[in-house]
């Protein structure tokens, strides 16, 4: 039973919970591997510790992510329990946690962590999974001096649950490489006045800001010949440029197109506009160059290359329809080949849509291999109020980078931090109904939910979760600086999704950017 059935069953439960669990068990003679690691022997190998006294809170019950058994914890009253398990005789070294987890959301704190290593303890939050859903998580410590304890931990109100299940402790480490920020819109907010402060008050300028925060990678889209003069060549080398003085890395993302390039919308520049297709190659070929060998030659080479975005239906319509995959391979091709004229060492990436989409994305990228497209990144867009939940993403990101063997990239994603609005242009999401389930548009809700995207990246098998990229976290609302290039006056859209707040002050979801 998951969260939708236990007010019903609360009386079994809890019995349940009295009969397996009952007083601390006795702690079994450390080994150097778990015992019991899917509690299909009970609690065996298990203790509990319960600071409220409440050791029934951890019980094992019918259910198991694999298998028939699982850990739960909850009780009918608020509650604090850890169930653990001490191992030693550890060959000393870097071990990874990793458990299958389910959490009605709403505790004070529930994670699964390592601690009493001989390193700083280690830990990660469960996420809450209203559809009831597995979610792998993982964490990942330090071993010194041959001792290590494997712990599950609620403090939760009353009635709030926490499933535990096929826990595995084995040598490796975990961690993002990426931890960036699409800064894109950042100049033409600073043009019109914008301004940004660190979380104490103190003003300062917003890529240093978020920098302090830990984003160690800046994204950055080019167009060809946007009416405002923003994101264009121009624009992207000052950007790179101050990026690079921070000392972070850059990702260039190329729409080919004057405005913005997405499932939706995949226009040709007005420039390319009669353009055969086989002008169009060297099109993507030239433009490709030109922008990254000027970035190499004032010294800011760059570390990612995005060869289009969001590419579900392709690109340079009509040319480059999905309906058409030899040429829209072709395009691909082209800039692929001219990013690796230019920098061989410059990872290509290529973007889609709809990250929880694993149908989707293994039919496109079954077309790119089978056109011989050459990229080293798979990238894709995930935000869990249009994309579904966390547990598609999993199994998209986890299924994509073993069928194709590459790592995976979360490019965009982003949440709100409150349902106001900032101007007079409504928000993408802009009432309660369009939220992902279990996340508020709030300060907190917004951190968890990119701390959630960012452990479940972090989970993808064989270390190929290379991180996660916010989208506009410093687009704020400052008349001006809108969404349409030839427009003016239109507005922001976005606001309630950036990293700052109507003050200009850091949120505290930036702090995640010191993800492991």
């Amino acid at each position: 039973m998951h969260g939708t059935s236990r007010a019903a069953a609360a009386a079994v439960t809890a019995a349940a919970g009295l009969l397996l669990a009952g007083l601390p068990a006795t702690t079994a003679d450390a080994a150097a591997t778990l015992t019991n690691p899917g509690f299909e022997s009970g609690a065996t190998g298990w203790s509990t510790y319960s600071a409220t006294g409440q050791n029934s809170a951890s019980f094992t019950e019918a259910g198991g992510a694999s298998g028939s058994t699982r850990l739960s914890h909850w009780a009918s009253g608020a509650y604090k329990v850890e169930t653990y398990q001490y191992l030693s005789g550890l060959t000393d070294g870097t071990y990874t946690l990793s458990a299958r987890v389910r959490s009605s959301g709403g505790q004070n704190a529930a994670y699964i962590a390592l601690r009493n290593c001989g390193s700083p303890e280690q830990r990660t939050d469960l996420p809450p999974t209203a559809n009831g859903a597995w979610i792998r998580i993982v964490t990942s410590v330090k071993v010194t001096g041959g001792q290590c304890t494997v712990s599950f931990n609620s403090d939760a109100h009353a009635g709030e649950w926490a499933n535990f299940d096929d826990v595995t402790f084995t040598p490796g480490t975990t961690g993002l490489a990426i931890k960036g920020g699409d800064l894109s819109t950042l100049p033409k907010n600073e043009a019109y006045g914008a301004s940004y402060r660190y979380a104490n008050g103190t003003s300062g300028d917003a890529m240093a800001i978020l920098k302090s925060a830990g984003m160690n990678y800046v994204r950055l889209k080019v167009w060809v010949n946007p009416a405002d003069g923003y994101n264009n060549k121009a624009k992207v080398l000052a950007m790179a440029k101050r990026a690079k003085a921070q000392g972070m890395k850059v990702l260039v993302d190329f729409h080919y197109s004057d405005t913005w390039a997405d499932p939706g919308k995949q226009y040709k520049p007005a420039a390319w506009s009669s353009h055969t297709y086989e002008q169009l190659r060297k099109d993507v070929y030239d433009h490709t160059y030109d922008v990254l060998g000027a970035l190499k030659a004032q010294g800011t080479t760059a570390d990612m290359v995005q060869i289009g975005n969001e590419l579900n239906a392709g690109m340079l319509w009509e040319e480059g329809r999905t309906s058409n995959w030899a040429q829209l391979a072709g395009l691909l091709t082209s800039g692929a080949n001219a990013a690796k004229a230019v920098s061989p060492g410059a990872q290509v990436a290529l973007h889609l849509a709809k990250g929880g989409d694993n149908a989707g994305t293994r039919w496109w990228f079954d077309q790119a291999v089978a056109y011989k497209v050459p990229f080293d990144v798979i990238a894709l867009s995930y935000y869990g109020y249009w994309h579904g939940p966390l547990s598609g993403l999993q199994a998209n990101l986890d299924d994509t980078a073993a069928r194709y063997g590459k790592p995976v990239l979360v490019a965009e994603t982003a949440y709100a931090h409150t349902l106001a609005n900032d101007d007079f242009l409504e928000n993408n999401v802009a009432t309660a109904g369009t939220l992902a389930p279990g996340y508020p548009a709030t300060p907190a809700g917004q951190a968890a939910n990119l701390r959630d995207v960012m452990n479940v990246v972090e989970a993808v098998p064989g270390g190929r979760g290379l991180g996660v990229v916010y989208w506009e976290p410093a687009w704020t609302a400052v008349t001006g600086s809108g969404w349409d290039p030839a427009d003016p006056a239109s507005g922001n859209a976005w606001e309630n999704q950036a990293l700052f707040d109507y003050d200009g002050r850091l949120l505290p979801a930036a702090n995640w950017f010191r993800h492991r």
